[in-house]
């Protein structure tokens, strides 16, 4: 039983001691104790205040760029910045964001390659990315290794294709922005994964403004924002 739930008892049962002790017309200073108890009591219980709504304003005054990612299995959020930018012997940069309680996500060219601090998380992703090219290049196999039981690990493999979905126009936070809707199809022996990924479609961008991916059987989908300007 949690504190709280220890005091209520002990308030209600000294409550009826005191009340068949003294009587129900008496009032002693012991039982307005009690009562004031109970009422901070109620209050813990009350829920927290929502949020403040995201705005641009708020953004412009941030001295660095965020992304917001949703679990959806899990109806949470959290906002992450940017902590790493290399490159290594494959196509692609690779990226790393994380929140202040070391929850991280890596990205290659906007795909979800790695997680870290969500229980049962990816520990790495082979993706088609390319040079030059936002979201995935093209369609073929997908292999996601997995977190299992202990320190182990299980590789899922997915034959994928790609579609182009054409133009669209995503708002994130008051401001409009230009894409290409790609969507990934991918089947294998973990079920069927669908991953979709809204990229800037200016020449020369290569940004994922905007994206739904698949990151393990336990964490789900998680939805990713760009909030920067």
């Amino acid at each position: 039983m949690t504190l709280i739930r220890l005091t209520a008892a002990l308030a209600a049962a000294l409550l009826l001691l005191a009340s068949c002790a003294r009587g129900p017309e008496e009032k002693p200073g012991e039982l307005e104790v009690l009562q004031a108890v109970g009422e901070q009591i109620s209050r813990r219980r009350k829920p927290a205040p929502p949020a403040a709504p995201l705005t641009r304003a708020l953004l412009d005054q941030q001295p660095q760029n965020y992304i917001e990612v949703t679990i959806e299995n899990r109806d949470a959020k959290a906002y992450l910045v940017r902590v790493l930018e290399r490159r290594d012997s494959h196509p692609g940069t690779i990226e790393v964001w994380r929140t202040q309680d070391n929850v991280s996500l890596a990205f290659r060219q906007g795909m979800v390659i790695a997680t870290r601090g969500l229980g049962g998380g990816l520990l790495s992703a082979e993706v088609p990315a390319a040079e030059g090219v936002g979201g995935p290049a093209r369609g073929g196999a997908r292999r996601y290794s997995l977190r299992a039981d202990g320190n182990g690990q299980r590789v899922v493999a997915m034959a994928c294709r790609l579609q182009d979905l054409g133009p669209e126009t995503v708002e994130i936070v008051e401001i409009t922005r230009p894409v290409r809707h790609l969507q990934e199809y991918c089947e294998g022996a973990g079920g069927v994964v669908v991953n979709d990924y809204w990229v800037d479609s200016r020449p020369g961008r290569t940004l994922v403004w905007q994206s739904r991916q698949w990151a393990g059987a336990e964490t789900g989908y998680v939805r990713i924002r760009h909030l920067q300007r």
